[in-house]
């Protein structure tokens, strides 16, 4: 093998997201808190992770320190080999929040194009990242509403066109979809996994659903409640194209009973 495949070769199977005996504890006026503990992970490039456990059991925090939002205690993390701090400012990351986070005097395409904006580009390629992204998010002809004007899975899937206009690799979810009714969260579940086999990004994804982490990921990572901690990586053998009905299937049960399981098991840690 030459120097070139060798190296070719290393770059593939580099891990996107490398997580090395992590700790995280917050100080505060009520004394320390104890948020991560002890968490090893790896997430290759093209995953879909989800990351699932009780509320205040870290998940948040977690995506929060890969996007260097949050620094830890101790241990070590990289993101695309290097720093959190130096992966954001490379922009290797998009973020989506819980809500959308839409400015409502800002038409819809004009909050798409506020990160472009701010970075730089210039008005023509605003324009062709922002048409291009609409169309990826189906939401091509909308661009000229304002907010209020669409509907709550709408504005949802222009935070996430927003999070991909500036085309990073990788795209941090944090429970995008949980206010949302259970019919409009399916039907964005199956628009989100279309989009991810277009685009091949990486993603992370914070949930509290089981169905949903199921149907999304190819690996399921349960955490324990506060300090948090990984009690079981579920690497997923679902097929990538998956329509809804395989909800239905003995191959999903068994892998949605192997994350409940995970998650109670995650309770024997509590102190």
């Amino acid at each position: 093998m030459t120097q070139t495949a060798v190296a070719a070769t290393t770059e593939a199977s580099a891990p996107v997201i490398a997580a090395q005996n992590l700790d995280l504890t917050f100080q505060t006026n009520d004394g320390p808190v104890h948020a991560l503990k002890d968490v090893n992970l790896t997430i290759g490039k093209g995953e879909f992770v989800s990351f699932i456990g009780p509320s205040g059991c870290g998940k948040t925090t977690l995506l929060r320190v890969i996007a260097a939002l949050e620094h830890p205690t101790s241990g070590t993390i990289t993101v695309n080999g290097i720093t959190p701090d130096q992966a954001r400012q490379n922009r290797a990351y998009g973020y989506v929040f819980q809500a959308a986070g839409l400015y409502p005097w800002r038409s819809i395409e004009k909050n798409i194009a506020l990160p472009l904006e701010i970075m730089g580009f210039d008005r023509a390629e605003q324009e062709k990242r922002v048409k291009n992204v609409l169309q990826l998010v189906d939401l091509d002809g909308f661009g000229k509403k304002f907010p209020w004007q669409l509907s709550g899975g709408m504005q949802q899937r222009a935070s996430i066109a927003r999070a991909l206009a500036f085309d990073a690799d990788i795209l941090l979810m944090d429970e995008p979809f949980g206010a949302l009714d259970e019919i409009v969260r399916d039907h964005l579940n199956e628009q989100l996994l279309q989009l991810w086999a277009r685009t091949q990004k990486t993603i992370c994804f914070v949930t509290h659903s089981i169905p949903e982490a199921v149907y999304l990921s190819t690996k399921i990572v349960v955490m324990s409640p506060r300090p948090g901690r990984i009690t079981d990586i579920i690497e997923s053998d679902l097929p990538r194209q998956r329509p809804l009905d395989i909800r239905d299937t003995p191959q999903f049960l068994a892998i949605a009973h192997r994350v409940r399981e995970g998650l109670r098991a995650g309770h024997a840690y509590e102190d």
